[in-house]
């Protein structure tokens, strides 16, 4: 399997307490129904309805000698979606939950910074929680930003 491919289907392999499911690139869904929720989705394209904030991804690297490794940087999003917006009294009634993910998250992350060595080196993950419109409906969330290095 090639080393992209399996640094993804490593993150979507990502035990999170108290997340519903966690879907592969191969099974990322149109929609969410409300049993699915919490849900991470691994995201390793900008789709049409997510906000166009992550940072693109520098390709192909060569360190200075000919015989050096050779890498890439890929910027992946890892998007945690936990309630529709219009359920409960706002962000206020989902803010603990999602903050509990969070922790959640950066624990089970931290059991394998380098996704069982797909990484040459451990993910940096920028956080932005927010709203995130996904098939059609706005949920409240967290967009996980992870920056890899990978060998090629």
């Amino acid at each position: 399997m090639p080393p992209f491919r399996e640094a993804l289907t490593a993150l979507a392999g990502l035990t999170v307490s108290g997340i519903t499911h966690n879907y592969d690139v191969d099974s990322v869904p149109d929609s969410l129904a409300r049993p699915q929720l919490p849900a991470l989705l691994v995201l390793p394209l900008e789709l049409n309805d997510e906000p166009a904030t992550k940072q693109r991804g520098k390709g192909f690297e060569a360190i200075a000698f000919s015989s050096g490794g050779r890498t890439v940087t890929y910027t992946v999003t890892h998007l945690l979606l936990v309630a529709p917006t219009e359920t409960g009294r706002g962000l206020r009634s989902h803010l603990p939950k999602l903050i509990d993910l969070i922790d959640a998250y950066f624990t089970a992350l931290s059991a394998d910074v380098t996704l069982g060595g797909k990484l040459l080196e451990p993910a940096r993950v920028h956080v932005e929680p927010g709203s995130y419109p996904y098939g059609g409906i706005t949920y409240h969330g967290v967009a996980f930003r992870h920056t890899w290095i990978l060998q090629v």
